[in-house]
Order: C-alpha cells, then structure tokens, then sequence
C-alpha cells in the first residue's frame, strides 16, 4: 500500500457509489481519474475527489514516486450510519413510516505496479 484516502459521510447512496467505484476497481491512477471526469453518474465526483486526494497523498508521503505506476488496488463503499438524515412520511390509518437517506463511507488504496 502506498497510500489511502477516506471520505466518510458522504451524501450519497452506496448503492449509486458502487456502480461508479466498480468502473475503476484495478485502473491506473491516472485512468481512472480522466474516466471519472467524464462518467455522468451521481458518484462519480465523490470517487473522483477521493481518488485525487489518495493520488496527492501519495505524492506527499513519497516525493519520487511515479504517478504513472500507481493503480488502484483496493476501493470500498459502505453503507454510513445515518442520524442525521432521518425523516418521517405519513402513511394511511395515521401511521408513518422513515425515509432512510444514503450516506457512504468511501476508501481507496493505491499501490504500485
């Protein structure tokens, strides 16, 4: 591993972040970066900042490391605990049911090939 980043709570569903974090799962750095650019999918500019900030850490914990042989080696999302978010709908017979909002956590791993 050389370096990782976090975005914790983020305000997306898991099930929309992992249809874009499977796209990139095994891709170059840089490739996966300039297809995040152009992905039209909901996730992709949360992926994408998480992915540059692992390409900066990377940088900075190792100053003359190549870019161009980082890949990702490892990209998770899970389902956020969700406290904040929580609202209630009305239902018939005066009942109510809650709307869950998605909140993520997201995790990547770059590695050198």
């Amino acid at each position: 591993m050389i370096s990782n980043a976090k975005a914790r709570f983020q305000r997306i569903s898991p099930r929309k972040a992992r249809m874009v974090v499977n796209l990139i799962r095994g891709r170059d750095a840089s490739e996966a970066l300039q297809l995040l650019e152009f992905t039209p999918k909901a996730g992709a500019p949360f992926v994408r900042k998480v992915l540059a900030s692992a390409v900066a850490n990377a940088k900075l914990k190792r100053p003359g490391v190549d870019v161009d042989t980082l890949f990702v080696s490892k990209i998770a999302v899970d389902k956020a605990p969700n406290s904040n978010m929580r609202r209630w709908r009305p239902r018939a017979q005066g009942r109510a049911t809650q709307i869950q909002k998605g909140v993520s956590h997201i995790v990547i791993e770059l590695d050198e090939r």
